[in-house]
């Protein structure tokens, strides 16, 4: 009988854990689309002000902080969400 009551209750639980992912990659589309709005901004901010277009400390300060919250992994998305935002070099 547990069987039958941990069926009915686990299509549940999963229709509602996938809603749930559906809103958390929507707002993730949302932060990212909104960060490399306002990186671009940053530079074309600093390039108008005799700045370079890319500042290697702070790239690298981002890199860290996504490797050391995500590991190995956060590095390969740190690039990503670093050239959404400058584009390619």
């Amino acid at each position: 009988m547990t069987a039958s009551i941990e069926t009915e209750v686990v299509p549940d639980e999963l229709k509602a854990l996938r809603v749930e992912i559906d809103g958390l990659d929507a707002e993730i589309i949302r932060l990212w689309q909104r960060r490399a709005e306002v990186s671009k901004r940053v530079g074309e901010i600093r390039m108008a002000n005799g700045g370079t277009r890319l500042v290697l400390d702070r790239e690298r300060a981002i890199l860290e902080k996504y490797r050391a919250a995500l590991g190995d992994d956060g590095i390969q998305i740190a690039m990503l969400v670093l050239r959404s935002g400058r584009g390619p070099l």
